[in-house]
């Protein structure tokens, strides 16, 4: 039986309310859904005002749920990442990370505790990727501007933006009051955890770039996983993938180190394959 392929595509660059928009998320989302699409999956996409946190969970537990074992799911995000309060216990520093539907300031986020029951109801052995090319952490403290210079110059030249929405933003006083001063820095536990491979890209002390390329606006790690995976062989796995993509980043004008968070034999998978 031939193995079935299906992808998600999310890109928000309109955070209503919070002052916070983005420029290259959708372009991501489009790209990403191009590529899927050409190899062979079969793509929703959600953007901007689409990309409810109702949307996002209703299509990320149906796109889980139609795969049979030895099928092939990509998720990818992006758009703004935050931490808000852990409610549960299981995490060291009092924090979940999580993503930033665009309704964010009236329903709230997605926390990697929800991606990880709904990245674990899927079938034994269904290969599921998450990409997300988001900010998962950071400090409550306002950050310090960017200094970078914008990549074109002139009046209104494009201006690089983190991708990372402060919690402060759609938390209530109180809730954003459980978070103290500062966030402890710990190994990450990324969205989904190792019910899903993930690929991200930075840190969880560092952030993603809203970036320009030839004046069209992308995420930085989107534009370099995108050129890596062209030059890869049909062979190649995402450790490979992942491989070419850290030749380009971190770099001195976008200082995000990629991840690739996931067991072993999940690394040894071939991509999109």
């Amino acid at each position: 039986m031939p193995v079935a392929k299906y992808g998600l595509c999310i890109g928000i660059n309109d955070y209503p309310g919070t002052g916070s928009d983005l420029a290259g998320c959708v372009n991501d989302a489009n790209d990403w859904t191009s590529v899927l699409a050409k190899r062979g999956f079969t793509v929703q996409r959600l953007r901007d005002r689409q990309a409810t946190g109702k949307a996002m969970r209703k299509a990320m537990e149906a796109t889980v749920a139609g795969a049979r074992p030895g099928d092939i799911v990509v998720v990818q995000y992006s758009g703004h990442g935050s931490f808000v309060p852990d409610e549960n216990g299981d995490e060291p520093d009092g924090t979940d990370e999580c993503l930033c539907p665009y309704d964010i300031r009236a329903n709230g986020p997605i926390t990697d505790d929800e991606l990880f029951e709904l990245y674990s109801a899927r079938q034994p052995g269904v290969k599921l990727l998450m990409i997300s090319d988001s900010c998962h952490s950071g400090t409550v403290a306002k950050f310090a501007p960017i200094t970078t210079p914008p990549t074109t110059k002139g009046k209104g030249a494009p201006q690089r933006k983190v991708r990372f929405l402060p919690p402060a933003a759609f938390l209530s006083r109180r809730e954003a009051g459980k978070l103290g001063v500062r966030r402890a820095v710990r190994p990450s536990s990324p969205p989904g955890r190792y019910a899903a491979l993930l690929m991200a890209g930075c840190q969880d002390t560092e952030y993603s770039y809203d970036a320009y390329f030839r004046g069209r606006p992308n995420g930085a790690f989107t534009f370099v996983a995108l050129r890596a995976l062209a030059a890869l062989p049909a062979t190649a796995t995402y450790a490979a993938w992942f491989k070419g993509i850290r030749k380009a980043l971190p770099s001195q004008q976008y200082p995000q180190t990629p991840n690739l968070y996931g067991s072993q034999s999940m690394k040894k998978w071939k991509a999109l394959a």
